[in-house]
């Protein structure tokens, strides 16, 4: 990237991503700058221009050496995709009062066809050619949508232009819900993002997690998870995250004993934990809010509990492997100050409590991040070690640009999806044909759900997969009587585990790379280290009360039985239980591992049992080990 992005490409990044940061601030702020307060799909349209011929730029047609300087054909595609969509968002009142979907001009026909394959062209670039297949077939299925002979995948057909200009014109397809998410949430935290790595975010959270947690027993693990769940929560980018915190965490675990491919799966499974965790979760829950139609507050305080049970099943795994390995902490005269600490981040904190205050209590979602990256930045500017200057601004612009180039690119892409759905009528039937082949059976169905994630995860974004079942597969459930919002999570968390499970695991094989470990090897230790997020979407469709949807009874009761749950299955997985020592014998390894999955079972009767054999459990285990101790004191 470096090569192609000499200064005067640099610059027009910069340019072209202030111009869309601008449109966006006026927009969400109703501001009407200079009399500019364009229609919402217009808005959109102004979005993909700035920001879509950005991925022309920045990536190059292939990895081939000779293609990594701007090549003519790129400026041309550049140059397309801003005319193209500059042209559809001046037209864009005409548009729809004149319904050019069906019925436009020839030259918006013909830039439709045009930048219908310069996008998937774009989502090439940017996420990779498995996804852009997918895609692309997708967009071209309402061609063959009546032909097809399964019943619910039939759907109407439409002829290739009336296709193209459906998705390009109507808003349905590349500038539906998933791209409108962009526009009214996306852009402003994902900007809060950058500007809270460009500020020293990640190393203050990383020196806070050390000196609260460094010292105590496999301090450099309870680190990596405390550190990369603080800055996962805020960046909600499980890969960027990893590379991030990763590059500090994975050598200390490393030199504290942890071998390299546990130490890469604990920040691999840790950072893929902050895309689960409120209060800013991946790109898929500001778009899940959007499908439901509710605030995106209520989605994050719905993920709250989950989260904690995610990262809690870690702590207990790595605390057990360090105990199992004496393991011990991190020096005491190594670890920073935990007082000096919080006097040079205070920044971060404050920051983080503005912007909770501000999604929680004035439920201000489209304009927090703006406010609080402004704050960020003017604290930043008080202190010379944080301080912007022209080289900072320079790196900001150009990581800003790129974030924010691919996630238009990838969402208004994967829009296809959506569209070729949407407009055949396939996106109705499917979920009505699935209930019915399912003899509505929820089990069955939430089965299929997930063997469908995983299966799509392995060449598709978090994004791509929630978008697609939540067209598809959470209508059926809802259809079941499952609350939409446990519907719709369930759906997320199965495309989540996506960054971890082989074979295509995002997350573990970029901390692989960093642990010099076997990326397959990492892999399967990062599905072990979160079995947590396996497990919970059935827990909360079953029992909403984990996301908080019941009495506030239920939900102590459930958050409870699920914490004890979990607490005991990751004993189980690890070999060791706190408290009881090593668990040697095999028989009651896998016993306390059945006892728990009764515990975590959102049934009370189920639960009260597991948690009876699992005391008994915890006491042979503990006897044994004081046998065992006993014995090697009389051979001594």
């Amino acid at each position: 990237m470096q090569q192609r992005l000499n200064r005067f490409w640099g610059s027009v990044v910069i340019l072209l991503t202030v111009i869309g940061v601008s449109i966006t601030i006026n927009q969400l702020f109703y501001l009407g700058i200079f009399g500019f307060n364009p229609i919402n799909s217009a808005y959109l349209y102004y979005l993909l221009a700035m920001f879509m011929p950005i991925a022309f730029i920045i990536h190059p047609f292939s990895k081939k050496k000779e293609d990594q300087r701007v090549k003519w054909y790129d400026v041309l595609l550049m140059v397309i995709s801003f005319v193209i969509p500059f042209y559809m968002g001046w037209n864009a009142q005409q548009i729809i009062s004149e319904g050019w979907e069906y019925i436009s001009p020839t030259i918006a026909t013909v830039f439709s066809v045009i930048f219908w394959f310069v996008l998937l062209e774009a989502l090439r670039r940017v996420a990779g050619l498995p996804i852009m297949i997918i895609s692309g077939v997708f967009s071209f299925y309402p061609l063959i949508s009546g032909a097809v002979p399964i019943g619910f995948l039939s759907g109407q057909t439409f002829d290739f232009l009336t296709t193209a200009r459906n998705h390009v014109m109507s808003t349905n397809s590349i500038i539906g819900i998933p791209f409108d998410t962009v526009g009214s949430l996306l852009i402003g935290f994902m900007l809060f993002g950058v500007v809270l790595t460009a500020s020293g975010g990640g190393d203050f959270f990383f020196n806070l997690a050390q000196s609260v947690f460094g010292r105590f027993r496999g301090g450099a693990a309870k680190v990596s998870v405390v550190s990369s769940a603080f800055f996962g929560m805020l960046s909600g980018s499980a890969i960027s995250n990893t590379i991030t915190t990763g590059a500090m965490t994975i050598p200390s675990m490393k030199k504290a004993g942890y071998p390299p491919h546990y130490a890469g799966a604990i920040e691999a499974t840790a950072s893929t934990g902050g895309t689960i965790a409120p209060p800013i979760m991946g790109s898929a829950a500001f778009i899940m809010a959007s499908f439901i139609g509710v605030p995106y507050i209520e989605i994050a305080m719905a993920a709250a509990i989950p989260a904690f049970l995610y990262f809690f099943a870690l702590l207990i795994q790595a605390d057990g492997y360090a105990a199992k390995n004496n393991l011990k902490g991190i020096p005491r005269a190594q670890l920073p100050s935990l007082g000096k600490t919080l006097k040079t981040g205070w920044p971060f904190l404050t920051a983080l409590v503005l912007l909770t205050y501000l999604l929680v209590v004035m439920r201000n979602e489209g304009q927090a991040p703006f406010y609080v990256s402004l704050l960020l930045f003017a604290l930043a500017m008080t202190r010379k070690e944080t301080r912007f200057t022209k080289e900072k601004f320079y790196n900001l612009g150009i990581d800003a640009g790129k974030i924010l180039t691919d996630l238009t690119c990838l969402i208004a892409g994967i829009g296809f999806i959506v569209g070729a759905l949407s407009i055949t009528g396939v996106s109705f039937s499917f979920s009505r044909e699935l209930v019915s082949v399912a003899g509505d059976s929820m089990f069955l169905i939430l089965v299929a759900g997930a063997i469908t994630s995983f299966v799509l995860g392995m060449g598709m974004t978090v994004s791509a997969v929630y978008i697609f079942l939540a067209v598809v597969m959470a209508p059926a459930l809802v259809q079941l009587g499952i609350d939409p919002i446990a519907a719709h999570l369930f759906v997320l968390y199965w495309a989540t585990v996506s960054y971890i499970t082989p074979p295509v695991a995002l997350a573990s094989f970029a901390a692989a790379g960093i642990a010099k470990s076997s990326p397959m090897k990492t892999g399967f230790t990062s599905v072990r280290l979160g079995i947590v997020t396996f497990l919970v979407p059935f827990i909360i469709v079953y029992n909403p009360a984990l996301i908080g949807r019941a009495e506030v009874s239920e939900v102590i009761m459930v958050a409870g039985t699920a914490l004890i749950g979990v607490f005991t299955l990751s004993s189980a997985l690890e070999g060791y239980i706190m408290g009881a020592g090593i668990i040697k014998n095999k028989v009651l390894r896998l016993s306390l591992g059945a006892a728990s999955l009764m515990i975590i079972v959102p049934f009370i009767y189920i639960s009260l049992i597991g948690i009876g054999i699992s005391l008994v459990l915890f006491f042979l285990i503990r006897l044994s080990n004081k046998n065992a101790v006993r014995s090697e004191e009389v051979i001594t």
